[in-house]
Formats: structure tokens, sequence, C-alpha cells
């Protein structure tokens, strides 16, 4: 059983839903991702994202794709985010992590290799934007060998008979991209988000949570209510970004978490 069956069995067996931050490796600091990571599990994380940082971060909004740039000219490549989850894991064996990214990275070193890397750092799974579902095929064959899940992403305008493909073929979770645009954009709609939530959950086989657009307690708790879990990105990364050190930005990281798990968990 992998360490996302673990998460999610646990989880639904307690009537409870996933709370999922995404953060940019290196940003705010190269010091201050594996504190930060530490520090949002202990305030309540059940599957930690980390950004991947790259140059053309297309379905990203302003604050992640400043992230991405600060983390880049920091030297945040792909060797030092596989390596903060190994330096992670030294501490955390059992916290499911998603590198959250492009395919560009990926190609470079070769879908084989990347994946078999990503597993021996500890990764669970990877999602990658730019990668439609059915030129997945290519890439869905080296990760099952190494057992890195695929986590697809399903929007608003996805089509019915594509998004009967995607909960069939899910790995991980689901993401339900909760509105049509950048990450960090205020127009969410969490009553119409749901109707969609509620079908994708009827028909996938594993568990659909919801990401763009919820950025404090209220939003979480109000998405959560249909799916199996929520993402909460951009404000995260925002009441981190200007952190003077590791320290500050792992206390920030906590705090900013702690108020949305407690509204997720009062239903």
């Amino acid at each position: 059983m992998s360490r996302f069956e673990r998460k999610f069995s646990t989880l639904a067996a307690a009537g409870r839903k996933a709370l999922i931050p995404f953060m940019t490796a290196g940003d705010p600091s190269l010091e201050a991702t594996v504190p930060a990571m530490h520090a949002l599990v202990a305030a309540g994380a059940d599957v930690i994202e980390l950004g991947v940082p790259f140059s053309d971060p297309m379905a990203d909004g302003p604050v992640i794709q400043r992230s991405s740039e600060r983390a880049l000219a920091r030297g945040a490549d792909t060797a030092y985010v596989l390596d903060c989850v190994r330096r992670f894991r030294q501490r955390d064996a059992d916290t499911p992590v998603a590198l959250m990214g492009y395919l560009n990275p990926v190609e470079i070193r070769g879908a084989a290799r990347f994946a078999a890397e990503a597993v021996a750092a500890g990764i669970d799974g990877v999602l990658l934007v730019d990668l439609p579902p059915e030129e997945a095929a290519d890439f869905r064959k080296p990760f099952d060998e190494a057992g890195l899940a695929l986590v697809m992403l399903a929007s608003p305008t996805t089509t019915a008979e594509r998004a009967a493909m995607l909960c069939a073929n899910a790995q991980g979770y689901l993401y339900y991209v909760s509105y049509a645009g950048v990450t960090g954009a205020d127009r969410l709609d969490a009553g119409q988000a749901g109707k969609r939530l509620q079908q994708l959950r009827a028909t996938s086989k594993v568990p659909v949570v919801a990401g763009f657009g919820i950025k404090d307690a209220a939003s979480a708790a109000a998405m959560a209510a249909d799916a199996d879990g929520v993402v909460v990105g951009s404000a995260l990364v925002s009441a981190m970004a200007d952190a003077p050190d590791a320290d500050e930005a792992a206390r920030r990281a906590g705090a900013f978490l702690a108020p949305l798990r407690q509204a997720i968990d009062a239903g």
C-alpha cells in the first residue's frame, strides 16, 4: 500500500478531509524548505505538494511565478528538490510528498531516470501541469515501474468523456482545478465547484481534492465539504515570502496552516 493509500484510508476512516499545502522548493530560501515542510506537517498537513521551480510556470499566477523565479535565482534545480525530500524523509517516513511542476525537468532527465530518482528520494507522486492525459502513456509506464504516481488534473472545462478517462486512470489522487485560470486568482465559487466535485467523486477510483482559489480557513472549509481534501498554495507562499530565515519561514508556515486545519475538521 502506498503512502497516498494509507493516508487517505486513515482520513476516510476518521471522517476527515485532507489538507494539502503547496510550497515552492527554495523559497523563501534554500535553507527554509525542509524546516517549513516539517512545520506544515506539525500544523496538520496530510500531504505536501512541493513545487519544482520552473522558468515558465504557465498555470501559475504572479505569486507562485515570482516564488519560482526567486528559487531559480538561488540555484533551486531538480537535484536540490530531490535532496530536500531526501532530507525530509530522515524525520518523516509517512507523509506523502507530491512534486508539482512541468514537463521540461522530467524530459531533461528522461522519464525512467526521473521516476527512479524521485522514488529513491522518497517522493510519492508528480503532477505535470502541461502533460495532457492523452499523451501520458510514455510517462505512465516508467512511472508505474518505479512506483511513482502520476497525479492527473481535471477542471471546469473538462469534458464528460475526458473526465471519465481521468477517473479511470487516476493515481494517488485526482486534482480538481476549481476554476479556469491561473493559481491565486480570486474567483472561487464553492457551490459551483461542489457540484462538479460530487460528480467526479462518484466515479473516481482515487480521492478527489480541490485546489486554486483556496486562501483561508473559510474557503478551505467550504471546498472541503464536497471534496476529499483541499490544496492551498498561493496564500501560503505569500505568507512565507519575505521570511528572513528558515526558523521564521517554518513559524509562518505553521501559523498559516493551523487555522485551516481547525476549520476543515470543524466541518
